[in-house]
């Protein structure tokens, strides 16, 4: 008997009403914060899935834990986005489909582009995909810059301030997101150009601009 049989034999299957009650509250937690971001309530989650507030909770004791179920596939997608982006073989070309892809992603998404830069324990799966994305992106920065396109003086950490300012675009803007966000884009990403621009401000160091990110970011716990 394999080891995978030995740990299915000694955990007992999860009831099919049980999972059923998961899937509802999975389902119910997408479609809310789709709509209106992280800032929903577990007891409006638990209402809208029909379940009670103990039944979500026995399925996910923690707010974050909820947020990683229901975000880590899609995170892992942004993450993916960059590695794609690096294929393109024109850099300036790859910096830009990155930025606007992920840009698009947030506008589908209110609570998508919320846990970008939301602040989460470093030990979740969703917060290792984020890690994974930012180094995507510190290759796509770099590429650029080594082929003369982008800034020299783009940071790396440039990215959540991207982020959260295209999430504030998103969250304000109702049913014309899309449109603002696309512009925004637009307007940072002829900023980001290497050509006649004048110089930055400094930008924060990465470790205090994420621990700055962590204090003030919306927690989901």
């Amino acid at each position: 008997m394999t080891a995978s049989a030995h740990r299915t034999r000694g955990r007992p299957p999860r009831r099919a009403d049980a999972e059923q009650n998961r899937q509802r509250v999975l389902h119910a937690a997408a479609s809310l914060y789709a709509a209106r971001g992280l800032t929903v309530s577990l007891n409006e989650i638990a209402k809208a899935a029909g379940v009670g507030l103990a039944t979500l909770q026995r399925n996910f004791p923690h707010r974050e834990d909820l947020v990683v179920a229901v975000f880590t596939t899609q995170v892992s997608a942004y993450a993916d986005a960059a590695e794609k982006a690096l294929e393109n073989p024109d850099p300036w070309a790859g910096f830009q489909e990155f930025v606007e892809t992920v840009f698009a992603m947030q506008c589908e998404d209110h609570g998508f582009a919320a846990v970008l830069t939301a602040a989460l324990s470093p030990s979740t799966e969703l917060h290792q995909a984020r890690l994974r994305a930012y180094r995507g992106f510190s290759k796509l920065a770099r590429r650029a810059k080594n082929a003369g396109v982008l800034r020299p003086d783009f940071s790396p950490t440039d990215l959540p301030l991207f982020l959260l300012a295209n999430a504030g675009v998103v969250g304000g803007t109702g049913t014309t997101a899309t449109k603002a966000s696309r512009r925004l884009a637009a307007f940072l990403l002829q900023s980001c150009r290497a050509e006649g621009q004048p110089r930055l401000p400094p930008a924060p160091p990465p470790s205090l601009l994420l621990k700055s990110l962590q204090e003030s970011g919306s927690p989901p716990a």
